[in-house]
């Protein structure tokens, strides 16, 4: 059980910091692929 415990604890935090950064990135290229449609 320590050994899941501490896997968890080590590859967690870089999981949802990932994925945190990843949907930030996402919403951001949604807004540029609007911008780009308004002006074609």
């Amino acid at each position: 059980m320590d050994q899941w415990l501490d896997l968890i604890q080590q590859v967690g935090f870089p999981i949802v910091v990932s994925f945190y950064l990843l949907h930030r990135l996402e919403t951001r290229l949604v807004a540029i692929h609007d911008v780009l449609l308004t002006l074609k």
